[in-house]
């Protein structure tokens, strides 16, 4: 098996998930360059992989990730860290998702 260990931790928020507001008002806080977005119910991303290290905030909605170490579910709240080079493929949830996204 020839493939890269792959780097990719997820951190589940603790209680009630935070609002749209609240995430971003985290962001700015931390002074990091960060944008939106969202796709529809059930859309899917084929296995690609990023030369940055990659976090995306789940605010809405629902999306796996997929790595070849497992799946990686988020939901509101929750953050996953991919670090460059980490291939990843991603399925959207029921009720479609929206993230914020964070490149460096």
């Amino acid at each position: 098996d020839h493939r890269l260990t792959v780097a990719a931790r997820l951190t589940r928020w603790d209680g009630p998930p935070p609002t749209r507001a609240e995430i971003e008002e985290r962001l700015q806080t931390e002074e990091v360059g960060w944008s939106a977005w969202g796709n529809g119910p059930h859309d899917r991303y084929d296995w690609h992989e990023h030369s940055y290290r990659d976090v995306v905030w789940c605010v809405a909605g629902s999306i796996t990730f997929h790595t070849h170490d497992g799946d990686r579910e988020l939901h509101p709240g929750d953050c996953l860290e991919l670090d460059p080079g980490t291939p990843h493929a991603a399925s959207v949830g029921p009720d479609g998702v929206e993230c914020f996204e964070v490149r460096e």
